[in-house]
């Protein structure tokens, strides 16, 4: 019988019902699977599951019963490809879940950071209104999104979908060139003229050596208009000290982010310095999680295990 083990649950709410493949298995999950216990849980196994943890050459090599690894997740780093390739092993992953729900997110973070609710809903829990005197007060800026300019930073289903909603806003929408590439063609904007003019900058590239750290020091002392920085990409895609470092000095109006470089945060992530600022928002990576979005990662997970044992594997990264 085919033994199906998925190693990470807690990596899916508990709100979301896993319904189990149609072929005859056995199966078998765990809330979560530390690096040292992979080996021991997928012994015997013919599939695993995993979104987030890895499954590295050592461990492949432990594994001579392991046929097809199935990842809840788009990014497939946590796989050792090559050395799955070489086994003849099938990688297969989730695709297009998030075209909503993370254009959803990194606009609600541009219109939480560009109204300051955070700000102002401090003041109300503290008292601040009370204290007033009057109708309204103003403690922190407000700006209309309509006539400002967003650079987009991905021309992908998730770029695409920022940019659909931040038009229906009335912004000015410009796509980056890829950072030290030129000619692009019209569509593009070049990358410094993105980050010299953009009132709001959102992230939404894989990283990759070539995207690792594209917004630093070097391109923040660039940024004219002092913009909001959103991501909900990946971390890495931004220095974080130098991101600190910038809201400090006044070079940015704030910004959002859903994803760091270590998740969850270590003690001494910068970041964790400025949460409390009115113009700091951090959430803990789940722009993509929507109930709808979770749903979907896990019928096309179940889709893949069903295609995989009909012999007809789909969405292969191997």
């Amino acid at each position: 019988m085919t033994k199906i083990v998925f190693l990470d649950r807690q990596t899916i709410g508990p709100d979301i019902a896993l319904n189990k493949p149609s072929a005859e298995h056995e199966w078998v999950e765990y809330a979560a699977t530390g690096p040292e216990e992979v080996v021991e849980r997928l012994a015997g196994a013919t599939i695993a599951v995993t979104n987030k943890v890895p499954i590295r050459r050592d461990v492949l090599e432990k594994l001579p019963d392991l046929k097809f690894v199935t990842v809840a997740a788009t990014g497939y780093d946590v796989i050792d490809v090559e050395a799955c390739r070489e086994r003849g092993i099938p990688v297969s992953n989730v695709r297009g879940y998030a075209e909503n729900t993370v254009p959803d997110h990194a606009m609600a973070l541009i219109l939480a950071l560009s109204r300051s609710l955070p700000g102002y809903r401090q003041d109300v829990i503290d008292g601040a209104w009370q204290k007033a005197g009057q109708f309204c007060f103003f403690n922190h800026p407000i700006f209309d999104l309509a006539g400002r300019r967003i650079g987009i930073i991905g021309e992908g289903v998730i770029g695409q979908g920022v940019a659909r909603r931040a038009r229906a806003f009335g912004m000015e929408v410009m796509f980056a060139a890829h950072k030290g590439v030129s000619g692009m063609g019209p569509l593009y904007t070049p990358f410094e003229e993105v980050i010299e003019t953009a009132d709001v900058i959102t992230l939404h590239a894989p990283l990759t050596p070539h995207t690792k750290g594209a917004i630093a020091m070097p391109e923040f002392r660039l940024m004219k208009k002092k913009p909001l920085i959103i991501n909900t990409s990946r971390g890495g895609l931004v220095d974080e000290a130098d991101l600190v470092q910038a809201l400090e000095a006044g070079l940015i109006a704030g910004f959002g982010f859903d994803v760091l470089t270590k998740e969850p945060p270590a003690p001494d992530n910068p970041l964790l310095k400025v949460l409390g600022r009115p113009n700091v928002i951090v959430t803990p990576h789940v722009a993509w999680a929507s109930n709808d979005a979770q749903g979907e990662v896990w019928r096309q997970v179940v889709e893949s295990i069903d295609r995989f044992v009909a012999g007809e594997p789909v969405r292969r990264v191997v």
